[in-house]
């Protein structure tokens, strides 16, 4: 069975504000794709979701069968699992989308992990808010 491992960060300076999302891919240990990407202004939270979905989405292009997404976001990996509702309109869809991904996995699991462990993630979410705050002044922090 094709598995992959997926770690997703989302990045927002100021919250909402510029943000960023990154998403490493691994097969058997070894990062085989890895990208991030800015998003515009947003929440953190949205930030979480879309990392999920960019990573879901190119699991599929990369046909995995099987996906573990790793984490640092407790509300998303607590959303996701049902322990808690998903409120907030902006998220919603999101949410939807995501577990629309998941049903195309023979197994998907979902998993919270510490910061620490996520460090390749982190960077690329926040590079990619830091690029594009370089490349345009006009952007507002917070």
């Amino acid at each position: 069975m094709k598995e992959l491992d997926i770690y997703i960060d989302g990045a927002s300076k100021g919250n909402p504000g510029p943000s960023g999302i990154g998403v490493v891919i691994c097969r058997n240990g070894e990062t085989i794709k890895n990208f991030s990407s800015f998003i515009g202004n947003t929440t953190n939270n949205v930030a979480e979701y879309t990392a999920l979905i960019y990573g879901l989405e190119e699991a599929l292009m990369l046909k995995a069968e099987s996906v573990k997404i790793n984490t640092d976001s407790q509300l998303l990996y607590r959303q996701l699992k049902k322990l808690y509702k998903v409120k907030s309109p902006n998220i919603i869809g999101l949410y939807n989308q995501a577990e629309r991904l998941f049903s195309h996995f023979k197994q998907a699991t979902l998993k919270n992990i510490p910061r620490e462990e996520n460090k390749g993630a982190d960077k690329l979410a926040t590079k990619a808010v830091k690029d594009q705050i370089k490349k345009d002044k006009s952007l507002k922090i917070g």
